[in-house]
């Protein structure tokens, strides 16, 4: 107990010192190098503690006035294993991030921030864990890929800085508790993006269900809410609206539809490529999640993915949500269709894909201009949907179905 104690105690007590630095200090005498904290200085680390592999994380400078930023490490810790991206600015910021490498040691390893703002000062602390021990220790989340086969899931990975999650019916967690009904929705949580890369799930009438659109925008009860954007009383700033990934007409029970409005489902989106006119007339969007729909009201069951893609992204929302977000640069809906007669198509199953630029310029567009086959829409994102159709049909005949072309039965 006392060798533990001896190998603890150091790294509290250099804990502590940064936290009584990041406090408002009253009366401190001129020279002092005392780090101060103010409403016009600060400093927050959107996710304080991470895990062993490389990465970075956002930071949100509030400031009035230039600042900079410099990082210090423990006198007996490794040492320029962080970079801050950028390590200067002016203005409250919210895009900025710390980078880091990946800690193969034992141990976790600690960094400071110091800002800087004319005479004012605060500091904050960024924990990388140890490897071999994941994000749960690290602010609740799950570090595990999907444990579950459903027909509608890509696939998941272990270290890309994304971690899987599920929704019941209730709006709750699906592996929190004892489920006696079906799932809702499972998303793909980035975790340095702080926006689901994909959203999956089943679709027929049932599942839709009855009701109407609660407009409850909230926060996700599976992940920390200081982890998440705040899109509670208003959108991400910039002039980008709240888009849904699963409609909120894909499920309108009160329940079910609530958690549709959890930021985790939402995405930064351009108003027209999604949005209805006076005259009722909906973006290539909307269009096409009308069209899912209807796929669904015939089918035994379709599967749908739908997520949005960050890579070549050049548009940031503003900080209305706390944190500048990169702004889609295309969306992308996956379908799996099971057909009432199992003797239709490949023992009942086909799919096609749909890639769509996020540029208003389509928004009038016809969205079967952007439809594809699965093996196509696997090319553009990189990401390998329906992992477990294989297991439902044999390889082969999962294969064919993901390299047809989408016939005519799609533009009905």
């Amino acid at each position: 107990m006392l060798k533990t104690l001896s190998r603890i105690l150091p790294v509290l007590l250099f804990c502590a010192g940064l936290a009584i630095s990041c406090e408002l200090l009253e009366g401190t005498a001129p020279g002092d190098d005392s780090r101060t904290s103010s409403s016009s200085c600060k400093l927050e680390i959107k996710k304080p503690a991470v895990t062993s592999y490389s990465g970075n994380v956002f930071v949100v400078v509030t400031a009035k006035g230039d600042w900079s930023i410099e990082l210090s490490y423990p006198p007996d810790g490794p040492s320029g294993w962080a970079t801050m991206d950028p390590a200067s600015g002016s203005g409250r910021k919210g895009d900025v991030r710390i980078r880091y490498d990946e800690n193969t040691g034992a141990v976790s390893r600690y960094v400071t921030l110091h800002l800087t703002v004319g005479s004012e000062h605060a500091s904050a602390t960024l924990e990388q864990l140890p490897e071999g021990l994941s994000e749960q220790s690290a602010g609740g989340f799950k570090s595990d890929t999907a444990p579950v086969g459903w027909l509608e899931l890509p696939e998941t990975k272990k270290g890309d800085h994304r971690t899987f999650y599920a929704h019941d019916m209730e709006g709750g967690g699906y592996f929190n508790k004892k489920i006696s009904g079906t799932r809702n929705w499972s998303f793909y949580w980035d975790t340095e993006e702080f926006m689901s890369i994909w959203v999956a799930y089943p679709l027929n009438k049932n599942l839709i269900g009855s009701g109407s659109r609660t407009n409850q925008w909230g926060l996700d009860p599976l992940i920390p809410s200081s982890l998440q954007p705040n899109i509670v009383g208003g959108s991400y700033g910039g002039g980008w609206t709240r888009g849904h990934q699963i409609p909120s007409a894909d499920r309108l029970n009160a329940a079910a539809n609530v958690s549709t409005f959890y930021s985790t489902n939402l995405t930064p989106q351009d108003y027209n490529f999604n949005g209805v006119d006076r005259n009722g007339y909906g973006g290539i969007w909307a269009r096409l999640e009308d069209k899912v729909r209807s796929y669904s009201s015939l089918s035994d069951t379709l599967y749908v993915v739908t997520g949005c893609v960050l890579e070549g992204s050049t548009r940031k929302t503003g900080g209305s949500a706390g944190i500048a977000l990169k702004v889609p640069a295309a969306y992308f809906k996956a379908l799996l269709y099971l057909s009432p007669n199992r003797r239709q198509y490949h023992s009942g199953y086909m799919a096609a894909g749909f890639y769509l630029p996020h540029d208003t310029g389509i928004a009038d567009n016809n969205p079967l201009d952007y439809i594809m086959s699965i093996d196509e829409l696997e090319t553009k994102t990189g990401i390998d949907f329906f992992v477990n159709l294989p297991d439902a049909v044999g390889k082969s005949v999962a294969a064919a179905i993901e390299a047809e072309k989408p016939g005519t039965w799609w533009s009905r």
